[in-house]
């Protein structure tokens, strides 16, 4: 049986105006096909905060006012980005982006289809495409969302009874509520990030890892021969 997006994370009411297209009960996949259709007819905010000459935007962009803009940056649409979030020097917003309130969309940062939601952290030299991020998630630097398989084929998900397809091409990873992903890992097409779990740096992981648990590199010492 698939899991329940509400096993990984709530949708916060700063994102209540999007909440027909992500139902608790729902895979977290079939939420992240729901994006592009959240934010169809989506208009830019009026009332948004001053754009820096930097600061290169197309098509539909949803600014809250209190948005911390860089000097320089871009922003593709359709994107909503929600109060009181930093958008930082470098960040590339590629297009079907939504983002709750208080989060960090990071320097020399690429995003792409992906829902961020309250309190995200994604700071430094990270990639999330086709991903989910759930209340207080957090990326440390160099952390990588690969969505594409090697053979390009359809992205499964391992969960602890079996393996279920996705149905997508483009899946990257989901990320639950307060979960943590040292630094330069890099996360599987398909991965599934328990609530409060830990992704230690550097691991290359795929797969299920239970909320409140650690995914760890496991090292192979081997002693080298003697060399008289």
């Amino acid at each position: 049986m698939a899991v329940q997006a509400s096993a990984f994370f709530a949708l916060p009411p700063s994102l209540a105006r999007f909440a027909k297209f992500f139902p608790a009960a729902a895979t977290p996949w079939d939420w992240l096909k729901q994006v592009g259709a959240a934010l169809e007819g989506l208009e830019a905010n009026p009332a948004g905060p001053k754009i820096p000459p930097g600061v290169h935007i197309e098509g539909k962009v949803w600014l809250h006012a209190s948005v911390k803009l860089p000097p320089y940056a871009v922003i593709q649409g359709p994107a909503y980005i929600g109060a009181n979030t930093q958008i930082r020097p470098g960040a590339f917003i590629r297009g079907h982006v939504i983002a709750g309130e208080n989060c960090v969309l990071g320097n020399s940062c690429e995003f792409k289809n992906c829902l961020l939601l309250d309190g995200v952290q994604a700071a430094h030299f990270n990639y999330v495409g086709d991903s989910l991020l759930g209340n207080g998630a957090h990326l440390g630097a160099g952390v990588i969302c690969s969505n594409l398989r090697l053979d390009q084929g359809e992205v499964m998900v391992r969960l602890p009874n079996g393996t279920v397809g996705t149905g997508l091409k483009k899946f990257g990873a989901v990320i639950g509520d307060r979960a943590e992903v040292g630094c330069n890992a890099v996360l599987n097409p398909g991965s599934l990030i328990g609530p409060r779990a830990m992704i230690m740096p550097c691991t290359a992981f795929g797969g299920y890892v239970a909320a409140n648990t650690v995914a760890r590199i496991r090292h192979v010492i081997t002693t080298l021969p003697r060399r008289d």
